[in-house]
């Protein structure tokens, strides 16, 4: 099979899964960096710290992780800390197509930075602009850092924080109270 034909057919995910992780874990080691796994149902993310997040990167994608799914972030108002996790893969690479490894950091919630990855995987961009504008996480270096789906009112409330109040609509609004009243 060329590099250039999508792997295609049914999958084992568990073994797929676990030669992603396997190239993933030993790419961060070759490049001398320090990780820790967290494990969930289905996935594992691979937690660096904020100084290598890029090093990292980089490593996974010259080990063949040439695309990011998603990027998304978790609020953890009791630990102070916002999660970051880019979930990568490769549509390529036959041994780990469609197993998905998440390379995560975990930011202070006061002042959330990080070094923008879409250097690294232009996939990535958009999905910083989101995170951007839902958890209010900088990414320096960001080509275009500004709300993309928000107006820029709202996306200043970093409205998926778990602090982010709602307004409830009352049901009733814009109906008469004589109406209301039956």
């Amino acid at each position: 099979m060329s590099g250039a034909e999508l792997v295609e057919g049914p999958r084992d995910y568990e073994a797929t899964l676990k030669a992603a992780r396997a190239r993933a874990e030993s790419a961060l080691r070759e490049a001398g960096i320090s990780f820790s796994v967290e494990e969930g149902k289905g996935f594992v993310d691979l937690v660096v710290d904020v100084d290598s997040i890029v090093k990292a990167a980089e490593a996974l994608k010259n080990a063949g992780f040439t695309h990011v799914v998603s990027v998304t972030a978790v609020d953890y108002p009791k630990k102070k800390s916002i999660k970051v996790a880019y979930h990568v893969t490769s549509y390529l690479d036959p041994e780990i197509v469609g197993g998905i490894v998440g390379l995560a950091v975990y930011l202070p919630r006061e002042a959330p930075e990080m070094p923008s990855l879409s250097g690294v995987w232009v996939s990535a961009e958009f999905m910083e602009r989101e995170v951007y504008e839902f958890f209010g996480v900088t990414f320096k270096g960001h080509p275009d850092l500004r709300p993309l789906l928000l107006i820029p009112e709202l996306a200043e409330k970093r409205p998926l924080r778990k602090d982010f109040v709602v307004r409830e609509e009352s049901i009733y609004e814009g109906v008469p109270e004589r109406v209301r009243r039956g």
